[in-house]
């Protein structure tokens, strides 16, 4: 099977990249200097030329506070890029997978969140052009995939867990919120699934992060260092008490992840497993 890739760059893309090439698929990604979803004619080019049996969408705006001064931008690369790559799938007749998010609920409550759910109510700017985006692909598609993740760390690019082993390299104690709840993600343990699931016609909406139970960041900070053997005290602090992002965020990203196995899915393994395994991946860039 053809498949196109956005986002080939980013954390996700990269890996799914090398997952579709392990299994004997022809892969195509694109970037921003191959394709511009932000413009119709570029999409138009770019896929038409491709001829794609399928498309993995993983090209976003994702910085969050940054998002909040740039609303304009940010929807045209999230809603707008997402329509016109929804449209041309269309035109071609081939399914789309949508990477969408957590932060497309209003996160209250303690209650995980099914991915059926219609109940919205996003916090900022960037899950606000995230659900435009979701629309998008449902108002002009019946063979699509939304598949909502968090928390989510790879090789190739920046993240949570690179972020705290390098101040932790620096740093006796560090703050981190304890008030936000969800589950990691491993993007090599993603890219997997994703995969499994483009290979089937088993359309719809799907929550994926690894397992292992419902976290906070601060829970995830404290195993990072454990598991890097590092010495670094992690302080528990409220979202209200940290104070430094400039974006809302979701208290409860409890995603519910059950539809994946009753759809004949093979659920991530455990978010500690995933952990060490990315450690050891990554051990060239932190010195163990």
């Amino acid at each position: 099977m053809k498949v196109l890739v956005t986002g080939a760059n980013g954390q996700l893309g990269y890996d799914v990249l090398k997952e579709l090439a392990s299994r004997g698929h022809e892969a195509v990604g694109t970037d921003i200097g191959e394709m511009d979803i932000t413009d119709a004619q570029s999409v138009a080019r770019a896929m038409e030329k491709i001829l794609p049996q399928a498309v993995i969408h993983c090209a976003a705006w994702t910085a969050v506070d940054a998002a909040e001064d740039n609303a304009e931008r940010v929807r045209l690369v999230n809603a707008k890029g997402t329509e016109n790559i929804a449209r041309e799938c269309k035109k071609l007749g081939c399914k789309m997978m949508y990477i969408s998010t957590d932060y497309v609920f209003c996160g209250q409550g303690e209650e995980p969140l099914n991915p059926d759910c219609t109940e919205f109510s996003p916090l900022n700017v960037y899950g606000k052009t995230k659900l435009e985006g979701e629309l998008a692909v449902r108002e002009n598609l019946s063979k699509f995939f939304i598949v909502r993740i968090a928390w989510v760390f790879g090789k190739n690019g920046g993240n949570f867990v690179k972020t705290m082993l390098k101040l932790g390299k620096t740093h006796a104690f560090l703050k981190v919120v304890n008030d936000q709840i969800g589950t990691p993600t491993y993007t090599c343990d993603l890219a997997r699934l994703l995969v499994d699931m483009i290979e089937t016609e088993k359309y719809g909406c799907y929550h994926a992060t690894n397992g292992g139970g419902y976290i906070s960041w601060y829970d995830f900070a404290v195993e990072i260092f454990r598991q890097a053997g590092y010495s670094t005290r992690v302080i528990p602090v409220s979202t209200a008490e940290y104070g430094l992002s400039k974006a809302a965020r979701p208290y409860n990203g409890r995603l519910d992840k059950s539809k994946l196995a009753a759809c004949g899915f093979t659920p991530l393994p455990d978010w500690r497993d995933a952990l060490k395994r990315y450690l050891s991946e990554i051990k060239d860039l932190w010195g163990r």
